[in-house]
């Protein structure tokens, strides 16, 4: 991993059991969608400031940045930039496919 890469902070791995691993999964994977969430307020907060301003749906220019930011962070923490910009993509397309739907 690199300097920057995610150390596991104060977690241990190695010392830890089969099922404290799972429980950290788990909790990980709340904090994950918990994120998802939030990310999908905001977004819907900007589809209303666009519908308000009458400006477009989509923003290439701004998905571009958006992704670019998910590669520049996925090398930061060394992990998978094709992967991380597929979730990228998802996640911009569910808020893309519920700004259009609301309207």
């Amino acid at each position: 991993m690199t300097d920057e890469s995610y150390d596991g902070g104060e977690i241990n791995p190695e010392d830890m059991t089969l099922d404290e691993l799972r429980t950290e999964i788990r909790d990980i994977d709340r904090e994950i969608v918990e994120l998802i969430a939030r990310r999908t307020y905001v977004a819907d907060t900007i589809a209303q400031v666009k519908a308000r301003q009458g400006l477009p749906t989509t923003d290439e220019k701004q998905e571009q940045a958006v992704m670019d930011r998910a590669g520049e962070n996925a090398t930061r923490f060394d992990v998978d930039a094709n992967l991380v910009k597929a979730i990228f993509r998802l996640l911009i397309e569910l808020n893309k496919v519920e700004q259009r739907e609301n309207r």
